[in-house]
């Protein structure tokens, strides 16, 4: 199940692994659009799927922060999925304009303390817009998030100084920045990224702050160790292969496997941090 936009990295991962998948386990692997809600229309299919391995979803990043932002779901964020693995990660990246006169991120919250700052978000209790208020939070300082409907019109209110900061993927920044439209200020990796490793991070400012999104494979709840087991073992084969290595890095992901408990426990931990932002920030649920 595919539970975003043509074209987007989760879309783009998921045939990736769907092919791959196919050709180790020697059976067809359908991809299968059903778009809405944030992912949350191809999440419940899944939730609701028999446990049998075969009806699986690519869970995201925006997994955690939905399970704390939305009012409502028709599942619940743990404990109806069988966690496979980890696939990549990649982090959230805060940029200004190349022109802007913001050189570093610690001139952006030097800025932020005397100033009013606007940054672009793709929506309000999406993750772009709670690694902005994480910032807030830990900064002590009052950045203005500003919604828009996709980083492509973000873009052009920052390169037109009608907002003065993005954060956005690195799928979408990392083009960007090496076309010389965006000068990256931090990257919310925990360490530095291998594919930028001269962009500093949120956490050598703010120490102990990080929030890189990720994409991971879920199956259904219930369904027997023995395939979870299988699935996972061919997941970390197919990320170790130089093709599919080379095309995460295209969207700015690395490979990033995990054990079916590692990619439990980091939901867990996200659903904690993110429950805090929104209730520091008193940020209405939807």
């Amino acid at each position: 199940m595919i539970g975003f936009a043509p074209g987007g990295s989760a879309d783009i991962v998921s045939r990736l692994l769907g092919q791959n998948l196919a050709e180790r386990l020697g059976q067809p692997v359908i991809a299968e659009q059903k778009m809405g809600a944030s992912g949350l229309l191809a999440n419940d299919v899944v939730a609701k799927a028999p446990p049998d391995g075969h009806v699986l979803v690519l869970l995201t990043g925006g997994h955690p922060v939905a399970a704390v932002v939305m009012k409502e779901r028709p599942y619940d964020p743990v404990r109806d999925f069988a966690m496979v693995s980890v696939v990549t990660g990649y982090p959230m990246v805060i940029s200004v304009a190349a022109n802007s006169p913001t050189r570093t991120f610690a001139d952006l919250i030097a800025r932020a303390k005397t100033e009013r700052i606007t940054f672009a978000t793709s929506g309000p209790g999406s993750l772009h817009d709670l690694v902005g208020e994480l910032v807030n939070v830990e900064a002590g300082i009052g950045m203005v998030s500003v919604p828009f409907k996709g980083a492509a019109l973000g873009i052009v209110d920052l390169l037109g100084g009608r907002v003065d900061v993005m954060v956005e993927t690195a799928t979408f920044s990392f083009p960007q920045i090496r076309a010389g439209k965006l000068r990256p200020l931090a990257l919310s990796s925990a360490e530095r990224y291998p594919l930028m490793p001269e962009v500093p991070t949120i956490a050598e400012t703010l120490p102990g702050v990080e929030a890189s999104s990720w994409l991971g494979l879920a199956a259904s709840p219930g369904t027997p160790k023995p395939i979870i087991d299988r699935l996972n073992r061919e997941v970390r084969a197919i990320v170790e292969l130089p093709e599919v290595r080379r095309r995460l890095a295209e969207l700015g992901g690395v490979p990033s496997p995990s054990t079916p408990e590692e990619m439990r426990g980091r939901i867990e931990r996200e659903i904690a941090k993110w429950k805090r932002v929104v209730e520091l920030k008193k940020i209405e649920r939807q």
